[in-house]
This record gives structure tokens, sequence and C-alpha cells, in this order.
């Protein structure tokens, strides 16, 4: 099973740009949250902002520099998730599971935007 859990936003100061969007949005910056990754909780989704040192901001619409951004996707296991996702056509770039296995694994879409398949401890997800 694969469950979107987060939406996440590179930038160079989380807990600052988490405080502009809880603003915008009227809810509070998540408990536990901090300077390098925050977010605001809505329901099953995080809205998430992710530390990138040396940051560059996009230049959108133009293409000098495109939109940062990832999606994350909870998985009951990964085995049977990264068949599935490469069968559709995703490339696997990079594995962060540890020796329990737990942790995150990353994927570009076919036209290279990337996400993570992730296995977090004691998720449960309804």
């Amino acid at each position: 099973m694969l469950k979107l859990t987060d939406f996440i936003i590179d930038c160079p100061d989380p807990m600052k740009l988490a405080a502009f969007y809880a603003e915008v949005v009227g809810r509070e910056v998540a408990e536990g949250s901090d300077d390098d990754w925050a977010s605001i909780v809505f329901g099953e989704v995080e809205l998430a902002f992710q530390r990138v040192d040396d940051y560059r901001r996009p230049s959108w619409p133009s293409n000098e520099h495109p939109k940062q951004y990832h999606l994350d996707f909870e998985v009951d296991e990964f085995e049977p998730e990264q068949r599935r996702v490469t069968d559709l056509g995703a490339t696997f770039q990079q594995n962060f599971v540890g020796p329990e296995g737990y942790g995150w694994q990353v994927y570009t879409d076919p036209v290279g935007h990337p996400f993570c398949l992730c296995r977090n401890r004691g998720a449960v997800w309804p």
C-alpha cells in the first residue's frame, strides 16, 4: 500500500517559511519542527519545508532555475512498491534505508521530478 504523506518544499530557512505559510492558511507550525524540517499538518498530509544548503531561488516562470519540491509516499514494504513504481516508469536514484528496514528511497518520475518511498517506524495510516 502506498499513501501520500508529505508535500515538501526546499528552502533556506524551514521555520521562517513554515511560519509564513502557517499564517497564510491559518494553522499552526507542527510541534517538533526545527531549523532543518518544519511542517504544517492537514489531516493525513503535511506541507513540509526542508532546509537545503546553497539554496537557489526558483526563477519561475523562467526555466533558468526550475521549481523545487518532492512528494513522500509512506509504504508498508519497499520491495513491492519499488517494483510497481519502476514498472510504471519511475527511476530508482538512491537508497536511505537503514538495517532495520526504515528510511526512504529516492526515485524520479518519467520526466525527472523526485519523489520518495518512505517507511517510518510507528507510522500507521488508516
